[in-house]
């Protein structure tokens, strides 16, 4: 599988002047796939983070309500039956006696950093989380003396005991693996927020591809492979060693998707979405306590002014539990808001936006026509087993077309002609692996 394809075009078209017994004069096969599916201004995938409680039982209700679809980035290390947290390394023991006689470095802070949220004391994760802060944000030496004063407080006992693996502030879930299993098959998105939510950016190699690769190895394992497409890195890095690491394991990361077609506005950037020259904006918006609903709307209002955006959206808490919550009556206002819109805007899972682009960026069309028939060929070089969204197609017809009907296998539609500027036109969907239709002219309409 090609995990970020930079090939394909944005649509092939074949002109061909076929010749026929029934010629139709002037006219050339024109066939191209829609920006978004159905024609639609642009798209809204709405993510949650941490696999919180009340994001399953006070906003999935919801959104099911609405038949919106959401994807929940779950730390897998809490749900019963998968792997927990672990350090990967050598002795702690032996790693903590050195830290009484040898400063943090370069050359030992990413061991000591991936070891001390896992001694056994009690705000051990919150010096990991804080040490990980500092250093993503540039103050390295800082890092190294915050984990220092960690490990002496460690090794004076001034941290107590614990047997508690703590996860993110976040140690109550009772979701089982069975209930997130059903929540697929209702239309939502199951991906991986790693086993235990760490800086991923300051654990060493064997702790960084423990947390990404036994996350997906548990999501493989319990919900299939279509759980193992999408992920989400903590506290949303963009560090580059860890990004270099997660787009082996994972075709589709939130934190980044680098595409020489698309641009990325982070959820911490004030950049408006509407000045690019990219034909993609992924455009991410954290929703938190202070942003307010009005934002919240203003936000689909911006997705339906332009045709080329992919708003993605952010939620961790929600109620009373969780980072930043949002309130039940926030949810309702803002998912009837998304519902409302949904006739110019495509709301769909992050996994299935990140399909539909790939599949058409990778996609070959060819058309022909052959007498009252227009033949149409579509192909891609994408692993049809994964990328299996359907693809909008959008032909422009012979003159004098006034009926058509799609048939494909067993499968014959007919379709609505519609115009636009550029003459008449039918749109239908088919899938994006390798496969034929005819568009036939129906007589007497």
């Amino acid at each position: 599988m090609k995990l970020l394809p930079s090939q394909g075009s944005l649509f092939a078209v074949l002109f061909l002047a076929a010749s026929c017994a029934n010629p139709v004069k002037d006219w050339s096969a024109q066939t191209e796939i829609t920006k978004w599916p159905d024609g639609k201004n642009g798209a809204i995938s709405i993510t949650y983070d941490d696999g919180i409680i009340n994001q399953l039982t006070v906003a999935k209700p919801i959104m099911d309500s609405l038949d919106l679809p959401g994807t929940f980035f779950i730390i897998t290390g809490k749900v019963e039956g998968s792997a927990k947290g672990r350090f990967i390394g050598r002795e702690p023991e032996t790693i903590i006696s050195e830290t009484a006689t040898i400063k943090t470095d370069s050359t030992n802070f990413f061991e000591r950093a991936s070891l001390i949220a896992f001694t056994g004391t009690t705000e051990a994760e919150e010096y990991h989380a804080n040490v990980g802060s500092l250093f993503e944000a540039g103050k390295v030496s800082e890092a190294y003396l915050l984990l220092d004063e960690g490990y002496e407080k460690i090794r004076n006992g001034r941290l107590k005991d614990t047997e508690d693996v703590v996860f993110h502030n976040n140690p109550v879930d009772t979701t089982t693996w069975e209930q997130y299993k059903s929540y697929e098959k209702q239309g939502h998105e199951i991906s991986s927020h790693t086993v235990t939510h760490p800086r991923l950016a300051v654990l060493d190699e064997a702790n960084i591809r423990y947390e990404l690769e036994q996350s997906k190895a548990d999501l493989a394992k319990f919900m299939g492979a279509k759980a193992t497409f999408s992920a989400e890195g903590p506290y949303g890095t963009e560090n580059e060693r860890v990004m270099e690491y997660a787009h082996k394991i994972y075709p589709a990361l939130r934190n980044r998707m680098p595409e020489e077609w698309l641009e990325e506005i982070n959820r911490g950037s004030q950049k408006q979405p509407g000045n690019t020259d990219k034909e993609y904006v992924q455009w991410q918006r954290g929703a938190i306590s202070t942003t307010g609903i009005d934002q919240m709307k203003a936000w689909t209002d911006t997705v339906n002014a332009h045709d080329n955006i992919w708003l993605v959206l952010v939620i961790h808490g929600v109620e009373d539990y969780g980072w930043e919550p949002l309130k039940r009556e926030e949810l309702v206002q803002y998912f009837g808001d998304v519902k409302e819109n949904e006739d110019s805007v495509w709301v769909a899972t992050f996994g299935d936006v990140t399909k539909y682009l790939r599949e058409r960026k990778a996609a070959q069309i060819k058309s022909e026509l052959e007498g009252d028939t227009i033949m149409i060929k579509l192909s891609s070089d994408l692993d049809a087993a994964v990328y299996d969204i359907p693809l909008t197609l959008k032909t422009y017809l012979p003159e004098g077309w006034e009926g058509v009907r799609l048939s494909q296998n067993e499968r014959d539609i007919n379709l609505k002609i519609m115009s636009d500027s550029n003459g008449s036109y039918v749109s239908y969907s088919i899938p994006s692996s390798e496969t034929e239709v005819q568009l036939v002219k129906l007589e007497g309409n």
